[in-house]
């Protein structure tokens, strides 16, 4: 490699659900500088999160500067973006147009996990169209269909005041850029485009009442759909070079969804023993408040209840199926924070990070002291349906809710460390859940399970899901793969790489494998049975009060 290709660095941004993030990345894939910059939310109303695209940009406006001030521009070859899959309205020359009910213009982002859509949800599922197979069976409230009918039925100005509606990552490369173009992997994954036919679908928007959209050759919607890692138009515009501190032209990738680039990065890592591995044998947990399961096929997989399979959405040549868990850390801070303890704990160790690390501390001391084999045991008798915000796979029922069984007369901090093991395999559970309704539509085995994000930081969270799954599990070296992930878009698209699949390989660099404990596997074996019937019983409980059964 030459002295100048070694000079090379790369931009990767990050929006997630509270924070814009950017990292200076090398090409070999180690991080150099990152900066991070709280987002503002509202939530006017239970389940409604609504977020502003201009305190977005300005944010990472301000990241991106801090990372660049050691380098020379000119080093900077590319950036590329990714962000949460939120739903962004703007009108007339890119003013951002309400959608809330306070009519405040800067409120122009419907967030990922607002819920305000069910009714509209049910209404496009009735439909049962085709493309609904691409989505586990049914569209799920997250995505952005629903909500632009709900903008429709609840907010008509604003409807009818739209000239672009973008996913977030697409919204920045816009931004970046002032061409408009759409990632396949965020229209594919979360607007119901038709991949297999290169084209929105007329008779879908059709039968979700979303006529309007079909017009001027669906320009609202996005007509240039291109797949990740390639470049945007001219690269950055001169606006915006001026905004960020970057050179004008500099290479701009095609976007993808924030997880969706944890899983690219990952998908590139291997474990320092292994010198090559196969990509369809990885399952990416990227856990944080929420958890989005990817996995790529050469084969599409077709599972109910799970999103895809989703051609080329992140490597091209590769299907993507995506499972996921619409709270898993929001879950375990609700733990926390809602237990007699938290107030005391929280002044005493001077933080949550802190709680977490003495509760683990503190399961392992328990099961010494109770004169079990394994701190697995103390939840013999508690368990837990973990959905208390709905199930997003593979049961994919927004209006399940949250189950405990066991519960005694205990208090202090060894209830809570208790309680907290228990969701914590829960969560576990629901991941095998995942893998299992994989299985039973003829998946390829997995290998090896690989983790980022927040709750990868957390041992009991990932020897919990290597136990629980029984598969080996790889905690990549370089701990912030979204933003490895990010950066690895900006080098394919500019030629840094030859694929993007390389820049993946290239960059995704090594891991620590965790093995499972095979003595545990019994244990988890009943309890998973346990977490199944918890279901079941949920459902029969539920007709029992509707009156369908005696």
């Amino acid at each position: 490699m030459s002295q100048q290709q070694h000079q090379a660095y790369f931009v990767g941004v990050d929006v997630g659900t509270g924070s814009a993030r950017a990292a200076l990345v090398a090409a070999d894939g180690r991080v150099q500088e990152q900066a991070v910059e709280t987002i503002k939310t509202w939530t006017p109303e239970p389940h409604y999160y609504e977020q502003s695209s201009e305190d977005i940009w300005q944010a990472i406006c301000k990241v991106v500067k801090l990372v660049i001030a050691g380098v020379n521009k000119q080093q900077v070859k590319g950036i590329g973006f990714d962000a949460t899959c939120s739903l962004v309205i703007l009108g007339d020359q890119g003013t951002p147009v309400t959608v809330s009910k306070s009519g405040v213009p800067e409120q122009n982002i419907i967030l990922w996990m607002d819920h305000r859509a069910e009714q509209e949800t049910a209404q496009i599922n009735a439909t049962k169209h085709p493309l609904l197979q691409y989505v586990g069976g049914q569209v799920s409230l997250e995505m952005e269909i629903p909500k632009l009918l709900w903008l429709k039925r609840h907010l008509p100005q604003s409807y009818g005041s739209i000239w672009r509606a973008f996913d977030l990552p697409d919204f920045l490369t816009w931004r970046a850029t002032e061409v408009d173009t759409r990632s396949l992997c965020s229209v594919v994954c979360k607007w119901n485009y038709d991949a297999a036919a290169h084209s929105w679908n007329s008779e879908f928007l059709h039968g979700a009442d979303l006529d309007e959209l079909t017009k001027n050759k669906f320009a609202a919607l996005g007509s240039d759909v291109q797949p990740p890692g390639k470049p945007v138009g001219h690269g950055l515009s001169e606006r915006a070079a001026s905004e960020l501190g970057l050179q004008v032209g500099t290479v701009v990738s095609t976007s993808l969804i924030d997880a969706h680039t944890g899983a690219l990065g990952m998908f590139g890592c291997r474990a320092d023993s292994q010198r090559d591995d196969d990509v369809q044998g990885k399952l990416a947990l990227i856990a944080g408040t929420s958890t989005c399961h990817m996995s790529i096929t050469r084969n599409a997989c077709f599972a109910k209840g799970i999103w895809g399979p989703y051609q080329d959405a992140i490597i091209p040549g590769y299907f993507l199926n995506e499972g996921g868990q619409s709270i898993a850390g929001h879950l375990l801070d609700h733990v926390l924070k809602t237990h007699e303890c938290y107030f005391e704990l929280n002044k005493k160790l001077g933080g949550d990070k802190f709680i977490y690390q003495h509760l683990n501390k503190l399961l392992a001391q328990l099961a010494v002291e109770r004169g079990v084999s394994n701190l697995h045991c103390l939840t013999q008798d508690i368990h837990v349906w973990p959905d208390l915000h709905g199930n997003r796979s593979p049961v994919a029922d927004a209006t399940l809710r949250g189950t405990i069984t066991g519960l005694d007369m205990t208090r202090g901090v060894e209830s809570l460390a208790i309680k907290y093991l228990a969701f914590t395999q829960a969560l576990a559970y629901g991941t095998r859940h995942i893998i299992e309704s994989l299985y039973q539509h003829q998946r390829t085995a997995f290998q090896t399970l690989l983790f980022c994000g927040g709750l990868a930081k957390n041992p009991l969270y990932v020897q919990c899901h290597a136990d629980i799954c029984n598969l080996p599990a790889l905690i990549p070296n370089e701990q912030e793969m979204v933003l490895v992930g990010a950066a690895a878009l900006g080098a394919a698209a500019a030629g840094h790489y030859d694929s993007l699949e390389s820049a993946s390989k290239a960059m995704g660099g090594t891991g620590q494998l965790l093995a499972p404990n095979p003595e545990t596997v019994e244990l988890h074996n009943r309890k998973y049975k346990v977490f199944l019937k918890l279901l079941e019983h949920q459902r029969q409980y539920r007709d029992i009060m509707q009156g369908r059964q005696t």
